[in-house]
């Protein structure tokens, strides 16, 4: 990091500046104390400037400063390395939200800032300036991450105190998010999430806020699942770290229980060939069941972009104690969810034991029957080797074949 250390005019020179400037706008609020009750914004930053050029009289600072505002930081400029950033609040304290921290539209060649503050609620109206990094106490997300500003702030009470990063070495990284979300992070409470970014540093985002019945069905059975495989705490009812992740992903949903329990009771197998009823979520799994194993299978389940798979006796591990968490939290008995989830499974731990020594699982894809002409849902499982046989593709609507392998066994779905 580069910083000039000898600008003209000096830094002291500076700082005298916006001492002489703070002086003139608190005298002259006391003489027109309406005027600036009404100020704010873009007057503001006229005032601001106007009594500037009147300090800069007989300095080096004569004669160069700009005003530049609009969509520029910061808002007035001073011999071009200097600038003034203006904010103010219409009620009687110090506070205000400041700028955003990318800093996309700083001024190029503007080093040192000072952050000249109005308080135009209250009697006296006031003005406070300093520099712009000794002001700023935390970090507001609008549709933006954005400084908090406290013109009050002692020494050691920054932002960049708090995390431990210089204001100038985080202006300049290509990514400043990154080090805010891990401070932040590191302040949540059990329960607690960042909805402006996600879990991890890899982990993006939404933008925008959606209602959930505006999703695609293929969005809500992605996030569905998403929610079955990594907040099993929804088989008992809980849906609070769900529904956190849902909104960081821009989805609010006011009926979140029903993406789980809507539909009523599911009959599921057990091991010894009874079928018992059970809650309406476990069908969320076993009516997806493909998606459900590709989630799974991935080494970082949060991570849905990334195909790096686990190995075979991790992938049974990793299914084996999913079951259990789930059991120990669902409504049902812990011993009649495991076997019923273990016998479900079964067939499925098999196939992905087989298949990925061959380096894949499975594969799916959508079919369109060439005798009712319905479209159904295929998953395509590469059979055995030694243990091959004749496997026809069905379709679930008029039950005629499509086809046979011996390559390939076909699972069919509405």
């Amino acid at each position: 990091m580069i910083i000039s250390v000898n600008p003209e005019p000096t830094l002291a020179e500076f700082q005298a500046l916006m001492k002489k400037t703070d002086r003139l706008l608190n005298e002259d609020a006391r003489r027109r104390r309406s005027y600036y009750a009404t100020r704010g914004g873009n007057p503001l930053e006229d005032d601001v400037k106007a009594m500037l050029d009147e300090s800069a009289k007989g300095t080096a600072f004569a004669g160069t400063i700009e005003k530049v505002s609009g969509q520029k930081f910061p808002d007035i400029v001073a011999a071009k390395y200097y600038g003034v950033e203006v904010k103010s609040t219409k009620d009687d304290h110090w506070t205000s939200t400041g700028s955003s921290i990318l800093e996309t539209t700083r001024v190029s060649g503007v080093e040192r800032i000072y952050m000249t503050f109005g308080k135009l609620g209250g009697d006296p109206i006031e003005f406070l300036s300093k520099p712009y990094e000794e002001c700023l106490y935390g970090i507001a997300v609008t549709h933006m991450p954005r400084y908090l500003i406290d013109m009050r702030l002692n020494p050691g009470e920054t932002i960049f105190d708090k995390m431990g990063v210089p204001y100038d070495e985080l202006r300049r990284m290509d990514n400043p998010i990154a080090p805010v979300a891990k401070y932040y992070r590191s302040q949540l409470k059990p329960g607690e999430r960042l909805w402006w970014t996600g879990d991890s540093s890899d982990e993006t985002v939404s933008a925008t806020i959606r209602l959930w019945k505006n999703l695609t069905a293929d969005e809500k059975r992605k996030h569905t699942i998403y929610g079955l495989v990594n907040y099993p705490e929804v088989f008992g009812g809980d849906y609070d770290r769900y529904a956190l992740w849902l909104t960081s992903q821009g989805v609010v949903d006011p009926h979140i229980r029903d993406q789980f329990s809507a539909g009523g009771q599911e009959e599921m197998l057990l091991s010894s060939g009874e079928k018992v009823k059970f809650p309406g979520v476990y069908r969320r799994v076993k009516n997806n069941m493909d998606y459900f194993i590709h989630l799974m299978s991935l080494k970082d389940s949060t991570l849905v972009e990334v195909h790096d798979r686990l190995d075979k006796d991790a992938f049974r591990r990793r299914m084996l104690a999913w079951c259990d968490v789930v059991s120990s939290k669902s409504t049902m008995d812990y011993d009649v969810s495991m076997d019923a989830l273990k016998t479900m499974f079964k067939r499925w731990i098999n196939l992905y034991t087989e298949n990925v020594r061959g380096g894949m699982v499975s594969r799916n894809r959508s079919v369109v029957c060439e005798h009712c002409g319905k479209t159904y849902h295929q998953t395509l499982s590469k059979q055995l080797e030694g243990h091959r046989f004749s496997e026809d593709d069905i379709c679930p609507y008029c039950g005629k074949s499509n086809g046979s392998s011996l390559e390939w066994e076909f699972e069919n779905r509405k």
